[in-house]
C-alpha cells in the first residue's frame, strides 16, 4: 500500500530540503546549486533567501560570485529571473527556450517583428552583445541600424527571449543598483550553454529542493511540459508516495523527510522566496487564504515569515536615511515565545538589510 504524507509531514521535509529547519554553514555557490537556483526578479530577495539559510552569511560571498561570474542572474524557471550558478546555467538553460519561444510569440511584440527572419535578429544581437554588455536602449538602438523599419524594443525583446543572455553586474549586487545590463552567456562565461540537456537531470534536482512532489508539482515550478514522460522514465529510481488528497508524489530514496514532530524555529523570509513558488499545490507551506495576503495582484510576492513551518504572516522594511525600521505583520495571533524569536530574528535582520542605520526599531502589528 502507498504511504499517505500528511500536509505536516510534507512541511518538514520541505523545510529539511530548504534549509530551513536550521542554518547550514554551506558556501554560497554549495546553496544556490542545491536549491537549483534563487528567484532573482528584484536584485536583493537573492540574498535574504540565502540569510535564512546560511549561517553569519556575509552577502559580499554572493555579489562575489556573480562578479567571478561562477553565478548569473539569468532567464530561466517559469521565464523568470533567476540566480544560478554558471554551471546549472549552462547545464539548463536550453531546456527553457520552446517556453520562452512560445512566451514570445504570444506577447505583444512578437507582431512588430513578425515579418522579419527572426533567427537573423536573434544572431545580430548575440554579435553586439559579444563585444560588449549593453543595455536595453543601447542594443535597441544598434539593431535598428539593422532594422531602422522596426520597433527597438520589439527588436531586444525577440533577442531577449530567444538567445542566451545573462544580466551583469553591478546589477544584483548587494549595497550596488542599476538598469539590467545584457551579455551574451557564451561570451561572458567562456562557454556554451548545453545543447541537449536533459529533463530527467532537472526534476532529480528539483526534487532534492522541492520534494517530495507530483508531476504538476514540478512543472508548476519550472514552467515546462509534458514532464509526466520524464518522471516516469525515472519512476524505477524513485519512491513514491501520495499526499491527504490521494495525488501521486516522488521522491529521492535517501532524501530527508523528516518526523512530522520535528520542531521547526520561526523564520523570517524573503520577497519572492523559492519556498512560496516551488509546487503546484502549496498547501504544504501556505494556505490558500494566506496566499492570497503574499502573492499581489501585480506579481509581487511579499517578505514573509513562518510560525511551526507554516507562512503566518508578512513583514516589511521601512529605511529613511539613518533610521530603519521592521513591522511584522501576523495574520493571526502568534504564541509569546513565537513572537519574542521573530522580534529578534527580525531585528538581526534589520542589521543585515539597513548596517549604517544609526536607529533600527521592530514593530508587531495586530493580526491582519
Amino acid at each position: 500500500m502507498t504511504e499517505t504524507l500528511s500536509r505536516r509531514a510534507l512541511n518538514r521535509a520541505l523545510l529539511a530540503r530548504q534549509l530551513l529547519l536550521r542554518r547550514e554553514r554551506r558556501s554560497a555557490a554549495s546553496v544556490v546549486e542545491h536549491l537549483v537556483g534563487l528567484q532573482a526578479q528584484a536584485p536583493n530577495p537573492p540574498y535574504f533567501a540565502l540569510r535564512a539559510r546560511i549561517d553569519e552569511f556575509d552577502p559580499a560571498e554572493l555579489a562575489g560570485l556573480l562578479t567571478d561570474r561562477g553565478a548569473v542572474r539569468a532567464t530561466a524557471m517559469r521565464g523568470t529571473i533567476h540566480l544560478l550558478t554558471a554551471a546549472d546555467y549552462r547545464r539548463f538553460r536550453e531546456l527553457f527556450q520552446p517556453m520562452l519561444t512560445q512566451a514570445f510569440t504570444r506577447s505583444q511584440w512578437f507582431s512588430a517583428v513578425a515579418d522579419l527572419d527572426l533567427a537573423e535578429v536573434v544572431a545580430e544581437g548575440r554579435r553586439i552583445l559579444a563585444d560588449a554588455p549593453l543595455g536595453n536602449p543601447a542594443l535597441a538602438e544598434q539593431l535598428q541600424r539593422r532594422w531602422p523599419e522596426h520597433d527597438g524594443k520589439a527588436l531586444v525583446t525577440a533577442v531577449q527571449y530567444l538567445s542566451p543572455l545573462v544580466q551583469v553586474p553591478p546589477r544584483g549586487i548587494w549595497g550596488s543598483s542599476g538598469l539590467p545590463v545584457h551579455a551574451a552567456a557564451e561570451a561572458w562565461l567562456g562557454a556554451p550553454v548545453a545543447a541537449e540537456p536533459e529533463a530527467e537531470e532537472l526534476v532529480l534536482r528539483y526534487l532534492a529542493a522541492f520534494g517530495p512532489a507530483s508531476v504538476l508539482d514540478v512543472q508548476a515550478w519550472c514552467g515546462l511540459t509534458r514532464l509526466g514522460e520524464a518522471v516516469e522514465r525515472l519512476r524505477p529510481r524513485l519512491l513514491t508516495f501520495q499526499d491527504e488528497s490521494g495525488r501521486e508524489l516522488f521522491d529521492l530514496p535517501d532524501a530527508p523527510r523528516p518526523d512530522p514532530r520535528t520542531p521547526a524555529p520561526p523564520r523570517l523570509l524573503g520577497e519572492f522566496d523559492q519556498i512560496l513558488l516551488g509546487h503546484a499545490d502549496r498547501a504544504r507551506i501556505i494556505s490558500d487564504e494566506d496566499r492570497a495576503r503574499v502573492f499581489t495582484i501585480n506579481g509581487l510576492v511579499r517578505g514573509t515569515f513562518l510560525v511551526n513551518g507554516f507562512v503566518h504572516g508578512i513583514w516589511r522594511t521601512t529605511i529613511r536615511r539613518k533610521v530603519a525600521g521592521l513591522e511584522l505583520r501576523p495574520f493571526r495571533p502568534v504564541a509569546a515565545r513565537s513572537v519574542e524569536i521573530l522580534t529578534s530574528e527580525a531585528h538581526r535582520l534589520l542589521a543585515f538589510a539597513a548596517p549604517r542605520a544609526e536607529s533600527r526599531q521592530v514593530n508587531v502589528a495586530g493580526p491582519a
